[in-house]
């Protein structure tokens, strides 16, 4: 495809938010190991469309036939991994029809087993706290997965007791001896992760109930294993190496691999470096070599790296891979061979599909086209590398590349559901820093949109800070707004990934500078286009780029409208109360916070601002929208009626995640928009009345 796309029709699902909240959603991807099935998840709404639900589909690798249906269920299913023997495992908290007695409360998702020749899925192993992210061993088909258990249990009897003790007695305390607390959207506690392994599914001729046991292989060892920790296991299912989160003084911590032997429960440290974070561990198909990402760990003058490395599984330094490639892997998967990494990684607003070779760090660009790719499978010959596509101008499909053919052409799998017509087409702004500095964004416009009929502009600046608009987003999706008539703008400034390290040191602890000056440098760009209304902008971000908003909102009035989801406001209090306070500290300096909080400018703001909020977000807690309201309504002039709204949700986080709340958003902040932009009469929704 080409940089700039045309939209096909003057009507989509965009132009209607129940249509596009309905629309299907894919995640995920699973190869078995002949190759011969695909499988993805695909989202969509339950009957009374207040939730999503997720079942997998096969998708055929070859192309030919078109995806079917392999799972339906009211609580939906996740995590598909295929057994060597060709079974389907997957996680759902779906009722069990063998339960002697179905409870009507809400069941622990359990590890569910759909036979390779077809019939029903059946449950073949449970606990008391759920079961999650299942890793199976590629050659004895042993499964090692996670299960959250309460310190003091040693079964999944005692657990489900202790369980049950806290629940009859309605005790929902919990008592911390440790940092951190939280994390993004839920307590930590009174439950920790432990891993489990388990015999291959196709091995439990001395069950006759066909269940798998599963063995606790760590122990209660606190938060050790991360909420998001991930691990792997050796093909003969003899070693697991996962992620080992160590504490560190002062409440820090830091994240090391660890190696347990799968009999014994034995542990030996395979990596740990007090500069260091290491993350991501991939065995090798001969099972001698774990691939990782270490990422060198931020200063306040230094964003860190992250590199690829490999070290031998039974102990060595790290070696690394491609030392030159000035790109932050995200993803990848080792060739069958073990000669090579498929790699994806952030690049000049584009995600693309590397394959890097390990002996040499030679760097082979793979995708040619402008989008972004997730969750790379390759054949088990190795000619085939299958992943999900996915770009600013298209939700993400299944495609399939050669492994290591530069450029080319990729091929589209039949999948659920076809691709929603646009209201519009995809372009690129390109402009210059003050410091020489080559900047760039994707702009998305209407319909129609021409110098006759210039087409209002919405700023939209992206979070993270480290992040590129690179790729669809359901959260944020511009064509909404494009569909409303405005050209959306989806600037990378300074601090954005995929331009290499300096540009993101070029915004490193000084936020309000060239992260700034940048987002205004493109604007000015696109504002100065001939199909763009420079007398009707608005600008618009989530979390750091909530923070953006903010700062934008206290030094110009350049904007009509300002919209903040998430937002940090005032950075002296954001530092203790978010849920990762020791990676706030290791970035920035009191000094640094000071300088660049926004709340120093609150009067000096002349914009009406609408502030939105979920009150479960403890990466961003609801103390920043607090403070920013208590300070807008503060500094506000006397006049009739305060310009500015704040829409809150009690029960979500940092991300407005079920489908009647999306479209809530969706409609107050273009309600809020045809006021500021268009000088129309507040109109409050329907739904908020």
């Amino acid at each position: 495809m080409s940089d700039e796309t045309a939209g096909a029709a003057s009507t989509s699902p965009f132009h209607d938010l129940d249509a596009y909240v309905a629309l299907p959603r894919l995640s995920g991807l699973a190869l078995s190991l002949d190759g011969a099935r695909l499988v993805t998840g695909v989202t969509t709404l339950n009957p009374k469309r207040t939730k999503y639900v997720t079942a997998l589909w096969e998708v055929d690798p070859t192309g030919e036939r078109p995806a079917r249906r392999l799972t339906r269920s009211a609580k939906g299913e996740s995590g598909a991994r295929f057994t060597p023997d060709g079974s389907l495992l997957f996680v759902s908290a779906r009722p069990d029809p063998d339960a002697e007695e179905p409870d009507d409360e809400e069941a622990p998702a359990a590890l569910w087993s759909l036979p390779a020749g077809g019939g029903e899925a059946e449950v073949v192993a449970t606990r008391p706290g759920g079961v999650e992210r299942v890793v199976v061993a590629r050659g004895s088909g042993a499964v090692v997965l996670a299960s959250k258990t309460l310190p003091s249990s040693d079964s999944a009897e005692d657990d489900e007791q202790r369980r049950k003790e806290r629940k009859d007695h309605k005790v929902a305390a919990i008592l911390h001896e440790s940092y951190p607390v939280r994390w993004w959207d839920h307590d930590l506690g009174p439950d920790s992760r432990r891993l489990l392994i388990g015999a291959s599914t196709s091995d439990r001729s001395t069950d006759p109930d066909g269940s798998l046991e599963l063995r606790d292989l760590t122990g209660h060892v606190g938060h050790a294993v991360h909420d998001e920790a991930e691990w792997d296991v050796t093909p003969d299912g003899v070693v697991v190496v996962t992620v080992w989160t160590v504490p560190e003084p002062g409440g820090s911590q830091r994240e090391t691999l660890m190696v347990i032997d799968a009999a014994s429960g034995e542990r030996r440290v395979l990596a740990d470096d007090g500069d260091y974070e290491f993350t991501h561990p991939r065995i090798s198909p001969d099972g001698a070599s774990v691939a990782c990402i270490r990422v060198l760990r931020t200063s306040p003058d230094n964003p860190g790296d992250s590199q690829l490395v490999v070290l031998p599984v039974g102990g060595g330094a790290p070696s690394e891979v491609a030392p030159d490639w000035d790109r932050w892997p995200t993803s990848f998967v080792w060739t069958p061979d073990g000669a090579a990494l498929i790699v994806t990684a952030d690049d000049g607003g584009r995600a693309p599909l590397f394959r890097v070779d390990v002996a040499t760090g030679a760097v082979t660009l793979l995708s040619g086209d402008h989008g972004s790719y997730s969750d790379p499978q390759v054949s088990p010959d190795g000619a085939y590398v299958y992943a999900l596509r996915a770009a600013v101008d298209a939700p993400p499909a299944p495609v399939r590349l050669e492994a290591a053919a530069p450029g080319q052409q990729l091929a589209f799998l039949p999948a659920p559901g076809a691709a929603p017509a646009l209201p519009g087409r995809l372009t690129e702004v390109t402009t210059t820093a003050a410091d020489g500095t080559p900047l760039r964004g994707w702009l998305a416009l209407p319909e129609g949109a021409d110098e006759a009929s210039p087409a209002p502009l919405l700023l939209w600046i992206h979070g993270g800070p480290l992040g590129s608009w690179n790729s669809w987003s359901w959260r944020w999706n511009p064509w909404l707004a494009v569909a409303q008539g405005y050209a959306v703008l989806l600037p990378d400034p300074a601090l954005s990934t995929g331009y290499g390290l300096d540009f993101i040191r070029r915004g490193w602890g000084r936020w309000g500078e060239a992260p700034y000056t940048d987002t205004m440098a493109v604007t000015d760009a696109a504002v100065a286009r001939p199909d763009i209304d420079a007398s009707r902008t608005a600008a618009m971000g989530g979390s750091f780029g909530g923070y953006m908003a903010n700062w934008v909102a206290g030094h110009t009035d350049r904007f009509r409208g300002i919209v903040t989801h998430a937002s940090l406001w005032a950075l002296d209090q954001f530092g203790p109360t978010t849920d990762a306070y020791f990676y706030w500290r290791r970035e920035m300096t009191p000094e640094m916070s000071a300088a660049y909080s926004p709340h120093r400018f609150a009067r000096e703001i002349r914009t009406p601002m609408l502030v939105i909020h979920g009150d479960r977000d403890y990466r961003v807690p609801i103390g920043e929208a607090l403070r920013l309201w208590a300070e807008l309504t503060e500094h506000h002039d006397g006049g009739e009626g305060i310009p500015h709204k704040f829409l809150y949700f009690p029960n979500e986080n940092h991300w407005i995640l079920t489908p009647q709340h999306a479209k809530v958003w969706y409609e107050t902040v273009f309600a809020f928009l045809a006021t500021t932009v268009h000088d129309q009469p507040w109109q409050v929704p329907d739904i908020l009345r």
